[in-house]
């Protein structure tokens, strides 16, 4: 008997509410109009993809950032309202990006 019978047990009148557990589970980042620039550097020789211009919740862009760390399988970070992933990812970050429903645009190189 798991935990969701047992409270049937004690509350048999109890109705649940499954429209917040939906909204929960579902990973929803805010969309917006403007696009969010990908452009390529180099730091100390080594080749670095930063992605800016988001202008919704901070959270989010991590969440964002962390979602494209793990798929790419490459280490980076989030600073300064920027997503700074290592080595040169710009095609593979701005087709997951336009596969979600994002604008990106392509600047430098």
């Amino acid at each position: 008997m798991d935990l969701s019978d047992q409270l049937k047990n004690l509350f048999p009148d109890h109705v649940q509410d499954t429209d917040d557990i939906a909204k929960d589970d579902v990973n929803e980042i805010w969309m917006q109009d403007d696009p969010i620039i990908c452009k390529y550097e180099k730091r100390k020789g080594k080749p670095i993809t930063i992605l800016e211009g988001y202008n919704g919740a901070t959270e989010d862009f991590k969440k964002l950032a962390k979602e494209l760390k793990s798929k790419l399988s490459v280490g980076g970070s989030f600073k300064d309202d920027k997503i700074i992933i290592q080595g040169d990812y710009r095609d593979k970050i701005m087709t997951m990006l336009k596969d979600r429903g994002f604008n990106v645009k392509r600047v430098g190189g």
